[in-house]
């Protein structure tokens, strides 16, 4: 009974290079005629298997082969092998053999397959090769050939200090995760650089002031990503290309960015949407050829999301990493999100002569968040685990150096506390059961409050993300802070305590 190909790559999917190389490609290479194609299967395997497994040697040679089947007389076998190279990172060799093929080839289906494999390899070839092509070759293999260079040759980089002139009806949506808009806004309006315009579900909407720069907007810590809006369009593919390539975006690229702009695009909520998205950047490229889509690396993201009955198309500047919070230099499994430490922070101030704790330190950033507010006199933090009080004492001294004196613990909290001086604020980001296992959740949160009641000084704060629906039994701590909070799929309230 004769199998599918794609029945048969399975089979060879979970075969070694070993058994690969050894067994099933000298059966393929001896293979003829319509054996040869029922076989072809092991072309896709090779690129797939010896990608993920090969060895430096291994790769090259099964490269080598690949490339020497793109003179297969099977079209079919020729399809397979351009399908495969890129897995193993084809060189500008290959690349020269595609452009050759793509010259010599008649067939619509092989020409289309050779321009969807040049995207992902094409490079300064293919780019010199299009110049003096015959016809007129595919817009995306052109575009996607200028980003692979760019991303080799000038990557690029943001500019910080570079000055937007005030234009009115500029706005820009500062994203965060639901339940910390109200410490978000605050922040905005304390700092007074730009004003709130509104105020939604995980997101708040400023206008600049004054003429502004990207490091006026990441001044603002409290806000998980900062996008600028570029207007409204239709569903279709030509009034969102449209948008995008608008001067409006254009503006905002080229004040905040040198080198080439290269893009992403999304569609947010609606899954994958390959096709209209290929449509949509195809048309931008066709309208400014300077807007090159990258889908791999590109420093700049357009998301496009349902906005009544039309599109909102909003550009965020991808940064990895996050210059506020460059600092750290390693992290815990479950650590906090740092925009979540930075809105905590602000929740348990103003700061003055403090003595914090974090009982549950994890990777540090609530501690570092605090002592970046100033009015801090000395810095506690306590893990069971060693190697998180070791990951918090170094993001501590990156963040911070030797200005606030620091000190932890390899403890459990309740142990520990005895022998604590008199806190100020307690801040935490406890565990909370779901990536690292806890036996009684409910013991640990009441022993949290049992704790606080005994370490803090009159008028101390407990500032914690409670994941139960579980209050302080008794007098001693009195609630003045309580807020739904989106956690990455599930909900808590962040709330804040103050001793009597």
């Amino acid at each position: 009974m004769k199998i599918t190909a794609k029945e048969h790559y399975q089979q060879l999917r979970v075969l070694t290079c070993e058994e690969l190389w050894t067994r099933e490609v000298p059966a393929f290479n001896k293979s003829t005629g319509n054996d040869r194609i029922q076989r072809v299967a092991v072309v896709r395997a090779v690129g797939v298997v010896f990608s993920e497994c090969g060895t430096p040697v291994e790769r090259d040679s099964a490269r080598s082969w690949l490339q020497g089947l793109l003179r297969d007389p099977e079209e079919k076998v020729r399809r397979y092998a351009m399908t495969a190279l890129p897995k193993l990172g084809a060189d500008t060799s290959e690349e020269i053999e595609l452009l050759d093929l793509l010259d010599k080839s008649s067939s619509e289906r092989e020409v289309r397959h050779l321009s969807r494999t040049l995207e992902k390899i094409g490079g300064t070839y293919t780019l010199e090769r299009s110049q003096s092509a015959k016809g007129m070759p595919p817009l995306r293999m052109i575009q996607k050939a200028q980003a692979n260079v760019a991303r080799e040759s000038n990557p690029g980089e943001f500019d910080w200090e570079a000055s937007f002139n005030f234009t009115p009806g500029i706005r820009i949506h500062l994203h965060c995760r639901s339940g910390l808009e109200e410490i978000l806004e605050n922040e905005v309006i304390e700092k007074g650089l730009f004003r709130v315009l509104q105020r939604f579900s995980g997101m708040v909407a400023v206008e600049p002031l004054r003429d502004f720069c990207l490091k006026d907007i990441f001044t603002h810590r409290c806000f998980s990503s900062a996008a600028f809006v570029l207007g409204l369009a239709d569903s279709s593919a030509e009034s969102l290309a449209a948008a995008i390539g608008s001067a409006k975006t254009l503006r905002f690229l080229h004040t905040f960015y040198k080198g080439p702009l290269r893009y992403r695009l999304e569609f947010t909520g609606r899954g994958h949407q390959r096709g209209l998205i290929r449509e949509v950047t195809d048309r931008v490229f066709a309208l400014n050829p300077d807007l090159i889509n990258d889908s791999r690396a590109a420093d700049w993201q357009i998301d496009i999301q349902p906005s009544g009955n039309k599109q909102g198309l909003e550009l965020t500047p991808r940064l990895k990493p996050d210059p506020r919070f460059a600092y750290r230099l390693r992290d815990v499994p479950a650590a906090s999100h740092p925009p979540l430490a930075a809105c905590m922070a602000r929740l348990a101030g103003p700061f003055q002569n403090e003595i914090i704790w974090d009982p549950f330190c994890g990777s540090g950033l609530e501690l570092v968040e605090c002592g970046l507010c100033g009015g801090v006199d000395r810095l506690m933090g306590s893990d069971i685990s060693p190697e998180a009080v070791d990951i918090a004492s170094g993001n501590i001294a990156s963040a911070l150096g030797t200005s606030i004196p620091a000190d932890f613990f390899c403890s459990d909290f309740r142990s520990l506390s005895t022998s604590l001086p008199p806190v100020s604020l307690i801040i935490s980001n406890p565990p909370m059961g779901r990536r690292v296992p806890i036996r009684n959740l409910e013991l640990l949160i009441a022993d949290l409050f049992e704790t606080a009641l005994r370490v803090l000084k009159p008028g101390g704060r407990l500032v914690f993300a409670n994941p139960l629906p579980f209050r302080p039994q008794g007098q001693g701590l009195k609630l003045v802070y309580r807020k739904k909070m989106d956690l990455g799929g599930f909900h808590v309230h962040l709330e804040k305590y103050s001793k009597d």
